[in-house]
């Protein structure tokens, strides 16, 4: 039986195959689609999350708008690697999907009290929107069965030294998600990092053949150009798919049970995720932490759901 699930998120190219994922892969039932200020500002990312279900033809599933800015820091944005529209590369449609006035949190509230059993929620971007969530409407805590995150790192981060971008851009709220006692799973850099846009895939997903296909090429193509002149990574990490992968296969990901604490206030390490894998702090475990990828089999997944769509 598929897993009912929602995903949280800000398109951003990488979100565009979460949501494809979502919607195309057997095992997952997408329940609805929220959007997050993070890559973009909260209106550019909501025009995206819309663009991306009108290429691929996804009617149906709700898509809401939620929080501009995070819980007490000025919302940074990733323009250097997803451009100015937050989805640059193909010229973006006029969505014809349309979106659902209850906002994010109004939507997550609905969708998780409706359904008959639990739900996961995906989260791709900053959990500004589900620290919302819990904190208006704590009684849904007990209708989540997970949220799966790609966010943090075991290591080194991607904005700072230490810090992963959904986290540095909202740490307060990853914070209170964390603290929340709610399964979490966590897909960090260190796994993502295992998912690159190689020439290989590149041509696996031009032979699919379809309108998402072709779409999904031109947004790699400008990707792959924005990692390279801001990461000199030829090959870019396709981040948050992974997460989606882990509800739909999770063999496909492992996890280790350990603790995970969210950095505050340390002027050089804010927003760092500190993963204590090796339990020297002797803290109880509090997350389960990716720490690997088949990734042979989710490029296969990924294929198999963009042959699903338009």
């Amino acid at each position: 039986m598929a897993v009912p699930v929602i995903l949280d998120c800000d398109p951003g190219h990488d979100d565009a195959f979460a949501i494809w994922l979502a919607a195309g892969h057997p095992n997952l039932n997408l329940l609805g689609i929220t959007t997050v200020g993070g890559n973009g500002q909260l209106a550019q990312t909501t025009h995206n999350a819309r663009v991306v279900c009108t290429v691929a033809g996804i009617h149906g599933v709700p898509i809401a708008a939620g929080a501009d800015s995070p819980l007490t820091r000025t919302l940074q944005t990733a323009e250097d690697i997803h451009g100015a529209s937050a989805l640059d590369g193909p010229v973006l449609p006029e969505p014809d999907v349309e979106l659902d006035p209850r906002g994010a949190v109004g939507l997550l509230r609905d969708l998780l009290t409706g359904s008959a059993e639990p739900v996961v929620v995906i989260a791709t971007g900053p959990l500004t929107n589900i620290a919302l969530l819990l904190r208006l409407h704590p009684e849904v805590a007990a209708k989540i069965k997970e949220i799966s995150w790609m966010g943090g790192s075991t290591g080194r981060g991607n904005v700072t030294p230490y810090a992963e971008f959904n986290c540095w851009v909202d740490p307060e709220a990853a914070a209170v998600v964390l603290d929340s006692g709610i399964r979490f799973s966590m897909v960090g850099l260190n796994v993502t990092h295992q998912a690159l846009v190689t020439p290989e895939v590149l041509d696996r997903l031009g032979a699919i053949g379809n309108n998402t296909a072709a779409f999904a090429a031109e947004l790699l193509n400008f990707f792959r150009a924005a990692y390279q002149a801001a990461e000199g990574m030829a090959a870019p990490p396709l981040h948050d798919p992974v997460a989606v992968a882990l509800v739909a296969t999770p063999d496909l990901v492992p996890t280790v049970h350990t603790r995970v604490d969210i950095e505050l206030h340390g002027p050089e390490t804010f927003g760092a995720t500190s993963v204590d894998l090796h339990n020297k702090l002797g803290r109880p475990a509090n997350a389960y932490v990716a720490v690997g990828l088949d990734a042979d089999r989710f490029w296969k997944s990924l294929e198999d759901a963009i042959r699903r769509m338009r």
